[in-house]
């Protein structure tokens, strides 16, 4: 969900507004855990270690994490169930929810933290913290079988003044608002691909590795997925990851799992072990290109001349 990217300068503005006015914006309630004043807050760490278990908050976006004939799974649960054995913790349990509830849901207590593969976004970074980048994105269509308004990406779409269905709170809703592009919010992938083969939107925009899982599950379908690209927006490429999400006082749980995400994302071969099974590859690896720090602070490169498109 996700799964890179946020603007910089005045298209960072304009996302910030728009992301606030989305369901994920808020703090949403307590911390869920109390503080234990000695500046990492709340010991949700000690707690999941006593227990032997920890919750987990899902939107349902397949491959991330999804349930399946009841079975909690997918590429986030797959990292949080090596992790949190890692740290003594056997037992991963999950909460679904809708994206825009997530935030908000942690905030109150609801569950330990978020296992969706979430966008490192500023706004987002106010109301939470984020471990280190597990996840790269880049963005795709999904549009009616061959495509017929031939877009490629979203400034196509813009160009050619076409409604994009997209996932309340969900860092392409901040896209389409930033180019002008008129939008239909929906609350799940299956809202969005369902929007599409009724012929209420003219493409859905999501990852490119979601798009690609749910044209795969879903071959009777009347849908295609286009190549997966960077967003240029404002002259900026946006370029972004997905973590695990964290509430603000739970210092000791973020830091110990970020030395058990490092071993992972550090290593292709421990990456694809983990993940290959859901569609992840080495492309979707981390490789310290972009840091936490940095798109919390909306620090984004700028697009070469040829990638670049005139607002």
């Amino acid at each position: 969900m996700r799964s890179t990217r946020m603007l910089a300068g005045s298209a960072a503005a304009a996302l910030a507004l728009t992301m606030a006015a989305c369901g994920d914006g808020g703090s949403g309630g307590s911390s869920g855990d109390g503080g234990s004043g000695d500046g990492g807050g709340g010991d949700t760490l000690s707690k999941i270690k006593d227990e032997g278990v920890i919750t987990v908050g899902i939107a349902g976006e397949e491959p991330y994490s999804f349930k399946k004939d009841g079975e909690l799974t997918g590429a986030t649960i797959a990292i949080h169930k090596k992790v949190f054995a890692e740290l003594g913790v056997d037992e991963v349990k999950g909460v679904q929810t809708e994206w825009g509830s997530l935030i908000p849901g942690l905030n109150a207590g609801r569950f330990d933290i978020i296992s969706a593969g979430m966008s490192i976004l500023p706004e987002r970074c106010e109301q939470a913290d984020f471990g280190h980048p597990e996840i790269m994105y880049t963005t795709a269509l999904m549009t009616p079988k061959g495509n017929p308004e031939g877009v490629n990406d979203m400034h196509d779409v813009a160009d050619a003044d076409l409604k994009l269905a997209v996932m309340s709170g969900a860092i392409e809703s901040g896209y389409a608002d930033t180019l002008g592009i008129e939008k239909m919010e929906v609350g799940s992938p299956q809202d969005g691909m369902d929007a599409v083969v009724q012929e209420r939107a003219d493409a859905f925009a999501l990852t490119g590795i979601s798009l690609r899982a749910m044209a795969e599950n879903n071959p009777d379908a009347a849908v295609e997925v286009t190549e997966p690209f960077t967003a240029i927006v404002d002259g900026k490429k946006q370029v972004g990851a997905g973590a695990t999400v964290f509430r603000k006082d739970d210092d000791k749980l973020r830091e110990a799992y970020n030395k058990e995400i490092d071993k992972i994302v550090g290593d292709e071969q421990a990456f694809t072990d983990v993940v290959g099974e859901f569609g992840f590859t080495d492309a979707e690896r981390p490789k310290g290109e972009i840091t936490t720090e940095q798109l919390c602070a909306g620090e984004l490169p700028d697009a070469e001349q040829s990638e670049a498109v005139p607002d």
